[in-house]
């Protein structure tokens, strides 16, 4: 059997979360916390090193960071495959890949800790200086996107990619932290958001997602 080892509400854990329903791969969660005492277990440090999630273990093998493991699972169960093909449309998935977890991370996470981790999880108080700083600086990460998405349904090709699932990921962190996408600024980007989450495979991952949100009083 394979587990995957991280709470679903991190983008990163969320992005694994989409590329394996997508896949149809059946797999346990187990919802290690990236924070101590959680995430420094000899067990799951002999999974995940640097204690980070998520982490896989599929069978014998063990492995950590989320586009190492999408990479691998593209490769071991390659019927659907999230890695394109063609050179230059991988590298452009690639590139996505980068760009949700730099850029939108930088300006989403901040808003996501400080409305739903820190006062939920951590039980502090959020702080509105950070998110109002972070909410100044999304517009130019979204205009961008905009602008990618003027040839099709998805970012890359003509089907879902790994540039579709990191978005994707980011993208609802971004709705779970309170946020919507304003169709009247960005319509592009607002009609592929809703396409993405209407698929399948996404609609099971945000369902179980919401139930730990409910379970958490969210």
């Amino acid at each position: 059997m394979t587990t995957l080892y991280g709470i679903p509400l991190s983008p990163f854990v969320r992005k694994v979360c989409f590329a394996m329903a997508e896949k149809n791969i059946d797999y346990d969660l187990d919802p290690v916390a990236p924070f101590p005492p959680h995430n420094q277990s000899p067990e799951f440090l002999a999974v995940s090193p640097l204690g980070k999630i998520p982490a896989l273990r599929d069978g014998d093998f063990t492995i950590s960071d989320s586009s190492v493991i999408i990479n691998y699972l593209d490769r071991k169960h390659p019927e659907i495959n999230l890695l394109p093909q063609d050179a230059e449309d991988c590298a452009r998935a690639l590139w996505f890949e980068e760009f949700a977890d730099t850029k939108l991370i930088e300006t989403i996470g901040p808003i996501f800790f400080n409305r739903i981790v820190k006062p939920t999880i951590l039980k502090q108080e959020p702080d509105q200086a950070v998110i109002d700083a972070t909410l100044e600086a999304l517009p130019e990460r979204f205009d961008y996107l905009e602008a990618q998405l003027t040839n099709g349904d998805f970012l890359v090709g003509d089907r879902l990619s790994l540039a579709d699932v990191a978005i994707g990921s980011m993208l609802r962190t971004h709705q779970v932290a309170g946020e919507t996408i304003d169709a009247t600024r960005w319509p592009q980007l607002a009609a592929y958001y809703e396409r993405l989450t209407n698929r399948p495979a996404f609609k099971t991952v945000i369902a179980a997602e919401e139930r730990l949100i409910a379970s958490m009083g969210g």
